[in-house]
């Protein structure tokens, strides 16, 4: 997913995406483990997008946090 696609989610979707790719994860990590993985790659691509989206997330406290001080 792009950065530009996550922005346009509300904080509680970002939280059921959260939840949905590491319900994936976990399911690829297990096929991994039995040597059944079609698409290696998946599990980077993951990982990637949680990323983008705890990123965004810290964002969104941060602006949050600027705006209270002002």
């Amino acid at each position: 997913m792009k950065m530009r696609e996550l922005r346009e989610l509300a904080d509680q979707e970002l939280i059921d995406k959260i939840e949905d790719i590491r319900v994936e994860l976990f399911n690829l990590r297990f096929q991994k483990a039995q040597n059944r993985l079609e698409n290696p790659n998946r599990i980077r691509v993951l990982k990637k997008d949680l990323t983008r989206i705890f990123t965004l997330q810290t964002e969104r406290k941060s602006d949050q946090a600027e705006s209270t001080e002002r």
